[in-house]
């Protein structure tokens, strides 16, 4: 079957491979399955010794040697020479080293032909974007030939409920939600799209067009792999050079497994091969507990029904109210506002103002290894995000800043009409000033050790023969 591009609209693809790959198909088991785990692990006792009592066998992406298209994309990931500056590659705000997190704790990364230009947003990572499914509105976001006119479908159910979501229960009813797509507000439908969109941004590696891309990569070091690769002829039609030059990319990041390496302590307890301490047993408690942090109802934390391993995200989008980043450049005007799903970089949905203020949630894998957090980079530490989820309903005169009159500046980051776009049904967020907060000290201590049992590069032992279970 013949394809449309995703990056050109019209330039045929000939392998027929759509969106971000594959693995994708089997989002729709990996994303929405495993309702009963979840309860097994929500209620595992801190008395079982640190041991999963419900031991179980991970299907892990194939780790093999990269085709030739994925090593050429690896390559070019890796290069400056794609940046109009000559000094910034993908790995420049994507590092390996860092979970393809940015590698410093800049709230914005600089770029521009002159690297003197600041961004909007931090950027997320490119890990575990193996499952991602194209940006779509409803339970069902496959790919098909036939384009979606997401304005149209976002206004038909404008009127609906909103879905309450609780860590461990699944909703009611079908939720017609908007989830899936890369960057935080999901422009991008697929990774080749993800590459491109970068290369062309004035504030990021600042190309002029398409056709500056083309020439670096016709007069580069690559030509000849290119020719050998999808013929002789593909230097001379810059569009689709580019077109695979970004498939390439895409084909590294799915491949390759330091994407997607699931090694943490917490796949290891999953199989049985580690045992948790008791405070990453308390917090792996209350991070399904819909009661305290209700994290688990966002940040899904359970294998599916076939053993996909938890990518910790539903992939979809809150408004969550969290505070104005003052270091952001653009905030010095006090006229911006970053709506996310709305604008000001994705137009599509820009009528649809329920969206306003509207983000990706994304994956807590590798967590540690970012310096700063939300769409935005407010804040810098995990106790900080933990302190915005535990008081922003309870008391938000330690989250925001006061304003002019001496009033508590609630949700100061998105215009007054809009607010009512945040999320205030869902726990911890379903209590009211002056409560007392869900969590404690001691929680939030235990909710960190835990996310800590996220980062890979656990070395676990192998697992016993005997109890299925390692020593450690």
């Amino acid at each position: 079957m013949t394809k449309v591009s995703p990056i050109f609209p019209g330039v045929a693809r000939r392998r027929g491979v759509p969106s971000v790959l594959l693995p994708g198909l089997l989002s729709l088991l990996g994303l929405c399955g495993g309702g009963l785990l979840v309860q097994r692990v929500a209620h595992a006792s801190v008395d079982t010794g640190g041991i999963n009592p419900h031991p179980v066998t991970l299907r892990l992406p194939p780790d093999a040697p990269l085709s030739a298209v994925a090593r050429l994309g690896k390559a070019l990931f890796f290069d400056p020479m794609l940046s109009g500056s000559g000094q910034q590659s993908c790995a420049s705000c994507h590092s390996p080293a860092f979970g393809y997190n940015p590698p410093n704790a800049r709230v914005v990364q600089p770029g521009g032909m002159h690297m003197k230009q600041a961004g909007f947003r931090p950027p997320p990572s490119l890990a575990y974007l193996y499952r991602q499914q194209p940006f779509g509105i409803g339970p069902d976001t496959v790919d098909n030939d036939v384009p979606v006119n997401l304005d149209r479908l976002a206004a038909s159910v404008r009127n609906d409920p909103r879905a309450r979501k609780s860590a461990g229960t699944r909703p009611a009813g079908v939720a017609m939600v908007p989830q899936g797509g890369l960057f935080w507000d999901g422009r991008a439908d697929s990774l080749q799209r993800q590459a491109i969109i970068p290369m062309l941004n004035p504030v990021e590696m600042a190309n002029s067009d398409v056709a500056s891309v083309a020439r670096k990569l016709a007069q580069g070091r690559y030509r000849a792999t290119f020719a050998q690769l999808f013929g002789p002829g593909i230097v001379d039609d810059p569009v689709q050079l580019v077109d695979e030059a970004m498939f390439a990319i895409g084909r590294f990041e799915l491949e390759d497994r330091s994407f997607h390496r699931f090694t943490s302590k917490y796949d290891a307890w999953l199989e049985g091969r580690a045992r948790l301490t008791p405070a990453e047993q308390r917090g792996l408690a209350l991070f399904n507990d819909p009661h305290k942090g209700n994290c688990a109802a966002c940040h899904l934390s359970q294998p599916s029904r076939d053993g996909l391993p938890p990518l910790f995200t539903d992939t979809q989008y809150e408004a969550l109210g969290v505070p104005r980043n003052p270091a952001i450049p653009a905030n010095r005007d006090p006229r911006f506002f970053d709506l996310g799903l709305c604008g000001p970089f994705r137009r599509d949905l820009a009528s649809q103002v329920q969206y306003c203020g509207m983000f990706l949630t994304p994956t807590l894998r590798n967590v540690d290894r970012r310096r700063v957090f939300f769409h935005n980079g407010v804040y810098r530490t995990l106790r900080q995000v933990l302190d915005f989820y535990n008081l922003r309903a309870v008391a938000p005169q330690k989250i925001y800043p006061r304003g002019a009159d001496g009033r508590v500046a609630i949700y100061d980051d998105l215009p007054r009409k809009y607010r009512a776009n945040v999320d205030n049904a869902d726990a911890p967020f379903d209590r009211h000033v002056g409560d007392p907060p869900p969590l404690s000290g001691r929680d939030i201590d235990d909710l960190i050790a835990f996310l800590h049992a996220l980062d890979d590069g656990y070395a676990a032992r192998p697992a016993s023969p005997r109890t299925g279970t390692s020593a450690r």
